[in-house]
């Protein structure tokens, strides 16, 4: 039901590697699935009669073998199943897929002995599943999973949601904790698979709200609650065959403070480590940031020396070439000026006396 697991608190850690390796790959699983409530499957099995059951929400198709492994039919309606939930369905042929959303497939189906109802957790969608039950099948036992924190006075809305505006409240990606009534995004959120209603409470909001309304407004009706892994709801008509058996059976658990104090610091444990992993990822989130930033900044350190080099080498090619000019103007300068010559000046002086007297005769 969420991106993150507790399952290791949960059910434990086998003592053998191998089995340690193949249950840290079943607890994701295992943790949220209505696996985990297979005993008190066989209770209710033991009680009475349960030629069919009707599945609502099928995960993986593991819980729904639970059923077909006590004797009965199982129906698994599912919305939008994947290959791999097809595949397992379709390699067992006592599960039987049931395309579409509930409650709009209850009635295409066989009135069932047994109702599961582990879908769209929100008001609107239980209440008309449980209305259609209740009107239709009324000695069906009727088990609700989610019925206390978080979903018990929360709606909860898959995404993406076919309710109208009507039937929904302000939600938001945001999820709540166990310590106040406000959302955050360290709270049980849903990664994109399901929003939350803003506002805990009130009218209309959350699955026990709406067990809560269909028992008052369709008196003869009995509730209990096992108070473990977010809530066990079992509802049953009063006269309906052996239910006084199966709410005797279920006594120990559903009266159980232990188990109720237990899932209390079940929960309080739980989102202290949503907590810490929501402050880890931001954490880790900075650190990439950091990173990023240094890796940046060392390759500007690189190409600023890569230019320093560049410039370095042409300082020492221009100072090279000025040395040079300066040897050649040095030794310019240390060369005597050359001497004039003394008979060609006298030649020179005798020509141009000569050429005067002949442009003045007389004189």
């Amino acid at each position: 039901m969420t991106r993150r697991d507790f399952g290791a608190a949960v059910t434990g850690t086998p003592a053998d590697p191998h089995e340690q390796a193949r249950a840290a790959r079943e607890q994701p699983l295992l943790l949220h699935s209505m696996a985990v409530f297979r005993e008190l499957f066989q209770a209710i099995f033991g009680c009475r009669e349960i030629g069919t059951v009707v599945e609502v929400g099928v995960e993986s198709g593991q819980v729904s073998s639970v059923y077909a492994d006590l004797g009965a039919t199982v129906h698994c309606v599912e919305p939008a199943p994947g290959d791999d939930l097809r595949a397992v369905l379709a390699e067992d042929p006592r599960l039987n897929l049931a395309e579409g959303l509930s409650p709009a497939v209850l009635p295409d189906l066989p009135a069932a002995d047994l109702y599961v109802l582990d879908g769209d957790h929100n008001y609107a969608v239980v209440r008309a599943e449980l209305a259609w039950i209740m009107a239709n099948a009324p000695d069906a036992v009727v088990v609700l999973h989610d019925v206390l924190w978080p979903c018990g006075r929360r709606d909860f809305y898959y995404q993406p949601s076919p309710l109208p505006p009507e039937d929904t409240h302000p939600s938001t990606a945001d999820g709540p904790t166990a310590w106040h009534d406000d959302v955050t995004p360290a709270g049980f959120v849903g990664d994109g698979a399901y929003t939350v209603a803003a506002h805990a409470g009130g009218p209309r909001n959350g699955v026990l709200t709406a067990v809560e309304d269909a028992l008052d407004e369709t008196p003869g009706w009995r509730f209990a609650i096992v108070p473990a892994v977010f809530g066990f709801g079992v509802l049953m008509r009063t006269g309906a065959p052996g239910a006084d058996d199966v709410f005797d059976a279920l006594r120990p658990y559903t009266s159980s403070h232990l188990l109720a104090a237990m899932e209390n610091n079940r929960i309080a444990l739980y989102t202290r480590i949503l907590q810490l992993q929501y402050e880890a990822e931001a954490r880790t989130a900075d650190a990439t940031r950091l990173t990023e930033t240094v890796a940046a900044q060392q390759q500007e350190i690189t190409r600023l020396r890569s230019a320093l080099d560049r410039a370095r080498a042409e300082t020492a090619t221009e100072r090279q070439e000025l040395q040079v000019l300066r040897e050649k103007a040095g030794r310019s300068a240390a060369q005597p000026a050359p001497e004039p010559d003394i008979g060609e000046a006298v030649s020179h002086l005798g020509r141009a006396l000569s050429a005067r007297l002949r442009r003045t005769p007389g004189q």
